[in-house]
């Protein structure tokens, strides 16, 4: 039972979207971050959107992504993003083996948040976007 198991603190562990291509791109991309000098292993991933456009309660399909392997200060990529949804709240629920230990953690981006105002510069990818850690 999941009460039963322990789940460890996460660190150094980010998600990102990013616009692929430049400014003018429409292309954006959710990537895995991890800036750890270990690996990440049996990367589980589930996303979903969800909220209220104009009062009207709205949600995506939830998705599932599996990765073996994340290397040490290594990224993946997750999943593409339409704009369209930057107007819910996004999540990204994180769960990940170091050894035989189990990692977990939701990474929210809120509603409008993903915007030219709140980019970064990713580490290890080195593009503008929007990180949570």
């Amino acid at each position: 039972m999941k009460k039963d198991i322990e789940f460890h603190e996460v660190k150094n562990v980010a998600v990102a979207v990013v616009r692929e291509g430049g400014e003018d791109s429409e292309d954006w991309t959710v990537y895995l971050v991890n800036l750890n000098d270990f690996p990440l292993t049996g990367v589980f991933i589930t996303s979903k959107g969800y909220g209220s456009v104009n009062n009207e309660e709205r949600k995506t399909s939830e998705l599932r992504w599996f990765f073996e392997l994340v290397p040490p200060s290594g990224v993946v990529k997750v999943e593409a993003i339409v704009e369209d949804v930057f107007a819910l709240h996004n999540e990204y629920w994180v769960s990940y083996y170091v050894g035989r230990e189990i990692y977990d953690k939701r990474f929210v981006f809120l509603a409008e948040s993903i915007k030219p105002e709140n980019f970064t510069t990713i580490p290890v990818i080195n593009e503008k976007g929007v990180m949570i850690k």
